[in-house]
């Protein structure tokens, strides 16, 4: 199939002629161009690419369709939206978000393949295909002088080395046990792996503060999703949410007890899509504000007295949707994690793309 004949292509095509011919007399660099949708530089390149781009989501389509309505968009740096528009440049934006559209809709017909993954359970995968854990990284100010997370030390234990090891050993288990023909490989979050496993089925334990695998995907995947940094340990920060114009932030309950504090209810976040890296595989990423959300997160899916309704609710919720994410509580008591139920209102807190049952 030739480049002319491939929607993906041309939608990609399309999307690089706007930015660099739309206005000849102004330079609008990818970098320019992400900071107007804020969102990342790879996310825009990736749309871009001439080879296997990615599909923009709708609302990233309008956005461009926005943006190269007006120049008033790039009347000045840093460029922006515009909201209003006048009515010559809303019907400028709606000829050409109708074009960018169809693009995209032949481009999600053509490249949807029959999807032979089992849809009984979430870590299930299909035969054959590899699948690798990446765990967070403990600082090496948090090891100390221990001896078994020296590599030169006789007693060397590399795990040592490993946060979020009740979580680890959880879902390792439960996916080999799923998926006893599958390679299933586990790398921590220092960037060490192999080519190849970019493009397996990731399964990310941890978030951008530690986990550095995780830090490399969300620059290339678009949600409106983010978890805010944890600058020092005394912290207390969230996952933040910002839809149609409004931040919500979602933040872990810590009780003070003298000079301790004790973590009475974290914050989960599971997210699943086509990873970036490889189209044909998934990534999955497990996560909380402490170990105890990432934990959360993690038996939603693996606990026997839970996984199924969560698998069977996701199943429900976001049929036909390959890309969704779940914020929920999760109840600590005596340092001890309760399992989600994201079926119950009490303990889900957010979930996108928003859906209609």
């Amino acid at each position: 199939m030739t480049s002319a004949e491939d929607p993906a292509l041309e939608l990609a095509r399309r999307l690089r002629v706007l930015r660099k011919q739309n206005w000849p007399d102004k330079r609008i660099t990818q970098e320019r161009l992400a900071q107007a949708f804020d969102v990342s530089v790879p996310l825009i390149s990736s749309w871009e690419r001439p080879r296997d781009p990615a599909l923009p989501p709708q609302h990233r389509l309008d956005a461009y369709a926005t943006f190269f309505a007006t120049a008033r968009s790039v009347e000045q740096l840093p460029f922006r939206l515009i909201d209003p528009l006048t009515e010559s440049e809303q019907a400028a934006k709606d000829a050409l978000l109708t074009e960018l559209t169809g693009l995209r809709n032949r481009a999600a017909d053509e490249t949807r393949v029959e999807d032979n993954t089992p849809t009984d359970n979430l870590w299930r995968f299909p035969v054959n295909e590899d699948i690798t854990i990446v765990c967070s990284e403990l600082p090496q100010r948090l090891l100390g002088p221990l001896p078994f997370a020296n590599p030169e030390d006789p007693d060397y234990v590399e795990l040592y080395r490993y946060s979020d090891l009740d979580s680890l050993l959880e879902l390792h288990g439960h996916i080999r046990a799923l998926n006893p023909h599958n390679n299933v490989h586990v790398r921590t979050g220092s960037l060490s792996l192999a080519a190849d496993e970019w493009t397996s089925h990731l399964v990310l334990l941890g978030g951008v503060d530690w986990n550095q695998v995780t830090a490399e995907v969300l620059l290339r995947i678009d949600m409106p999703i983010r978890q805010q940094p944890r600058l020092q340990d005394t912290d207390t920060v969230g996952f933040e949410v910002m839809e149609k114009g409004t931040r919500r932030t979602f933040l872990p309950v810590l009780r003070e007890a003298g000079e301790q504090r004790i973590l009475e209810e974290d914050v989960a976040h599971f997210y699943r899509s086509p990873n970036p890296f490889n189209k044909k595989r998934t990534v999955s990423i497990c996560n909380g504000m402490f170990s105890r959300g990432t934990l959360g997160a993690v038996r939603a899916l693996t606990d026997g007295r839970f996984r199924d309704r969560n698998n069977a609710y996701v199943r429900e919720r976001f049929s036909g949707h390959d890309t969704f994410s779940i914020i929920s509580r999760v109840q600590v008591l005596q340092g001890q994690v309760v399992t989600p139920d994201w079926t119950s209102p009490e303990f889900l807190l957010h979930e996108w793309p928003v859906t209609t049952k």
